[in-house]
């Protein structure tokens, strides 16, 4: 759905500003994958090489474990840590999108 993932683009510009890192998007829902992607990967890339504890930070903020990391790079070898960790982001922000609007049309739910 095109609303869910504007939403999740919002979510991750959100995190991401906290801590200083601009993602822009072009509004166009059919390539919001790989424009977060891409951008997504250039910031963990560099985190990780001269800011690890930013990294952390974010990640933390995003509600990603190293747990998660650590078997999501098990499963797959042939890509690289930022990629796996950019994976991962978006795919936790979609999740909390998607349990956020779950919630707000389910407020008997809660």
């Amino acid at each position: 759905k095109t609303e869910v993932i504007r939403q999740t683009v919002e979510q991750i510009i959100k995190d991401f500003t906290m801590f200083g890192m601009d993602i822009e998007f072009s509004g166009n829902t059919d390539l919001a994958y790989e424009e977060m992607f891409f951008q997504l990967a250039a910031h963990v890339s560099r985190l990780l090489e001269i800011d690890p504890h930013r990294l952390s930070s974010l990640l933390y903020q995003v509600d990603l474990g190293e747990n998660k990391i650590i078997e999501s790079s098990t499963m797959h070898p042939e890509w690289s840590l930022p990629e796996v960790i950019t994976e991962l982001i978006i795919h936790r922000e979609l999740k909390k999108v998607l349990i956020r609007n779950y919630y707000k049309n389910n407020p008997d739910k809660l």
